[in-house]
């Protein structure tokens, strides 16, 4: 067993997932991160409970009346699917009688939820990455330092603290562009029906996720066309890839309309037009085309260039990767150029579909977070390609990326350390635009130096809400919210800054190890 363990502890890949694992424990703050992954596991536990999806006095800040008159969310049931396990032992372990008198936020239900959805996820993805990488014929040293800047240096890092439903659609994603290459290659049909699968249940998450579905035809026919393949085998190809992923694709989607059936008497709709005519009884102003109201050079522009979204400065890698991708282009191997194409094409969908809605930007988010996922898959080829062709882009070039790399880091650890509303709130009163990745910087400064009144940080606005102040008022970890919040006994706060302590020593010694393995 010792033996097992020592030859676990040289694999490259065991100690890349060991480290996702424990970074996801290590970020956490025992909370869901926003309103929306807590209305989604409410709906995870209507599955298996007597409780309404939706309760009277959510409503109308959230829910939309379907069949019978009753509320319903409006998501899908994909994300609630994938906490269902976590849901279940966090409501049993929440009854045991040491818990009997606390009920109080992070409630011991979401910290087994948020605990254990997220380092599942993070596991998998560095799992799935590693092994498409290798696909696109990186070395091990190379896959690796892409997954870590993946987990590290992306806007995936926030999204593995506040539990928006962004990093299961990558993992999926990135799933079924696994599988179909490996079927391209081998012939596999089980590899096919797998990759399939995983793009299919994306469906349920978000039904916009059937660009990824798209993308993942779109990256095969690209590898094929590169590589001339004749048209008769390209039919060929086709016509075995659709008697597989077809019939998947159909069972999926007949789910998704299934459920939406059973919520709101309709096949063919989606919850927007309900939300939308619901929203103009409560406010008949309300143009007839809501929620498809932000002209569309300001939905395209805004991700791109605006302070309090780009794409560009909430995820800096992705900048990395273009000039890398631009400079070596004639020099990168076909299933490479086929995936950037593909991942900076599904950047251009998913842009241009949220482009005209009237949240484009997924409203309380750490940037764009409808675009996020097709940011960081475009990002993932930056570190490979950078460590790969170290040599042909010169000194200059090296040192500009690490830069970008470190400042990407930087950023990144910036997102976690308070909940992400706070700039939100304060934009609020100081208006727009507002640089938010600066304001965060002068809010940790300002918080860590006890300086938010002197420098005008407080927001009145904010301070209404006696939950929410809480939370925007505490670096946003779970030690610090069990102390901030003052709910549970001082040994308890002892005990986890301690296991949180300890956690952020095994994984510093673990990417300690990781980095004697790889080569720069």
């Amino acid at each position: 067993m010792t033996s097992r363990f020592g030859a676990w502890l040289r694999d490259p890949l065991f100690l890349l997932c060991l480290t996702a694992g424990l970074l996801a424990f290590v970020v956490q703050s025992g909370e869901l991160g926003t309103a929306d992954t807590m209305h989604r596991l409410q709906t995870t536990h209507w599955l298996w409970t007597s409780e309404p999806q939706v309760f009277p006095n959510e409503y109308p800040e959230f829910g939309i009346h379907g069949r019978g008159g009753k509320l319903y969310s409006w998501y899908g049931i994909g994300q609630s699917l994938l906490m269902l396990p976590f849901d279940l032992v966090g409501t049993w372990i929440s009854h045991w009688q040491i818990f009997s008198d606390y009920g109080d936020d992070p409630t011991v239900r979401t910290i087994v939820v948020s605990y254990g959805t997220s380092i599942l996820v993070d596991v998998l993805t560095a799992l799935v990455a590693f092994r498409f990488l290798r696909q696109l014929s990186f070395s091990v040293s190379e896959s690796v330092c892409g997954v870590l800047a993946l987990l590290f240096c992306t806007t995936h890092l926030h999204y593995t603290q506040n539990m928006q439903e962004n990093n299961y659609i990558m993992l999926l994603t990135f799933a079924g562009f696994f599988w179909q290459y490996e079927w391209l290659r081998t012939a596999s049909k089980r590899a096919l029906f797998w990759g399939s699968a995983a793009l299919g249940l994306n469906l349920l998450t978000r039904l916009t996720t059937g660009l990824d579905l798209i993308a993942a035809g779109v990256f095969l026919l690209m590898i094929l066309w590169m590589e001339r393949s004749p048209v008769r085998e390209l039919w060929r190809r086709f016509l075995d890839y659709s008697k597989i992923t077809a019939p998947v694709y159909f069972f999926f989607l007949a789910i998704d309309r299934l459920y939406q059936f059973y919520r709101f008497g309709s096949f063919t709709n989606t919850y927007v037009s309900i939300f939308a005519r619901e929203q103009r009884l409560q406010d008949p102003s309300l143009p007839v085309n809501f929620p498809w109201t932000t002209p569309f050079h300001a939905g395209v522009l805004g991700p791109l260039f605006q302070p309090e979204k780009s794409i560009f400065l909430f995820d800096p890698l992705l900048l990395l990767a273009i000039v890398v991708l631009v400079m070596l282009w004639k020099r990168l191997n076909t299933e490479v150029r086929a995936y950037a194409l593909t991942s900076f094409l599904l950047l251009a969908g998913y842009i241009s579909f949220y482009a005209r809605y009237a949240f484009w930007a997924g409203d309380f988010a750490w940037g764009d977070r409808y675009v996020s996922t097709a940011v960081e898959m475009a990002a993932l080829l930056a570190v490979p390609l950078l460590l790969h062709y170290r040599s042909q882009l010169g000194k200059v070039l090296w040192r500009a990326g690490l830069a970008i790399i470190a400042a990407s880091l930087i950023i990144q650890i910036a997102s976690l350390a308070f909940w992400v509303p706070l700039e939100i709130y304060q934009m609020e009163t100081m208006g727009h635009p507002t640089f938010v990745i600066w304001l965060r910087f002068k809010n940790i400064a300002a918080f860590a130096l006890g300086k938010m009144d002197a420098w005008g940080l407080t927001n009145v606005n904010m301070t209404q809400d006696a939950w929410d102040y809480v939370h925007v008022s505490a670096w946003n970890f779970l030690p610090f919210m069990f102390r901030r919040v003052g709910a549970v006994p001082n040994w308890v706060v002892d005990v986890s800054f301690a296991v949180w302590g300890i956690s952020i020593a095994a994984l510093a010694w673990t990417m300690a190890r990781l980095r004697r393995m790889v080569e720069w």
